[in-house]
């Protein structure tokens, strides 16, 4: 269950009352890595370190947020257009090339899995990218520059869309992240180190909710409602059939205090409710 933050109910009435602006959210991707498994597909999961001052102690999905060179420079290109993208996504072209590659850019600094290849039939060939990783990671390089330098094009058909979620308006840092699954690779194996976690794990799905059901793992509502979501599937290579069938409609928590009562909810999702008395 996730814990109320002492300055929630604060800055709930703050809102309410025309005293607080809303940040504005950063656009952000996730990309929900699936694998083949003995018990059915797998998802790869990091459980951010405690220190990391968004979500530490949470387990979450390769990710982050869009570059602005992302917006400037259009990279390499196969599979769905830009501009498909952009009618699928709901939103204008320049932000659709950026937020896939923001999820393509955060699945390979964190996981150093790469889902692009020399061509739209073909796929990278697996090697030690560390030294590119850590380029990227630093800004010292952009994903374009990145596939330019080595002939690679980004392979958007890899990708497909899953889910849009919003951070609350009331929360200090916001973030408009959307949620893509994807196969791991053939030939690829995501890391089992990365910087910003302490703990990584290849979890089928029933697993990973029976887990933050019990307690044992921590999650924001997004990542949670996206494994319940993974369920019925019987392989990794159902999740594109799945997604295409989904509308990726922004999903937006919504806050309440009334008395030393807070409510928070999310339209459709009611078994994310947050309610419940804080101290004075």
């Amino acid at each position: 269950m996730l814990e109320m933050p002492q300055s929630w109910p604060d800055r709930i009435r703050a809102l309410a009352a025309g005293e607080l602006v809303p940040a504005p959210p950063r656009a952000s991707a996730t990309v929900v890595l699936l694998r083949e498994g003995a018990a059915g597909p797998e998802a790869y999961l990091l459980r951010r370190r405690t220190t990391m001052a968004f979500a530490g102690g949470m387990y979450a999905y390769p990710g982050g947020g869009v570059d602005p060179r992302d917006r400037e420079v259009r990279p390499p290109w196969a599979g769905p257009t830009v501009e498909e993208w952009a009618e699928r996504l709901g939103v204008d072209g320049e932000t659709a090339c950026a937020v896939l590659c923001a999820a393509v850019r955060e699945t390979f600094e964190e996981a150093g899995v790469l889902l692009a290849g020399p061509d739209a039939g073909t796929l990278v060939e697996p090697r030690d990218w560390a030294a590119e990783r850590a380029a990227l990671e630093r800004h010292e390089l952009s994903l374009a520059e990145f596939l330019t330098e080595h002939r690679l094009v980004l392979r958007s058909d890899l990708l497909a869309p899953w889910a849009r979620w919003v951070t609350p308006e009331f929360e200090e840092r916001r973030f408009d992240t959307w949620f893509f699954v994807a196969a791991l690779p053939p030939g690829q194996a995501a890391a089992d180190t990365v910087g910003e976690a302490d703990r990584v794990a290849w979890l089928t799905p029933a697993a990973a909710v029976a887990g933050f059901e019990a307690g044992e793992f921590g999650m924001l509502p997004p990542t949670v409602t996206v494994l319940r979501e993974l369920l019925p599937l019987r392989t990794a290579a159902e999740a594109p059939a799945a997604a295409a069938g989904r509308t990726v409609d922004r999903v937006l928590g919504r806050a309440e205090v009334v008395g030393n009562r807070m409510t928070v909810r999310w339209d459709g999702y009611d078994e994310l409710t947050i309610d419940g008395v804080f101290p004075a």
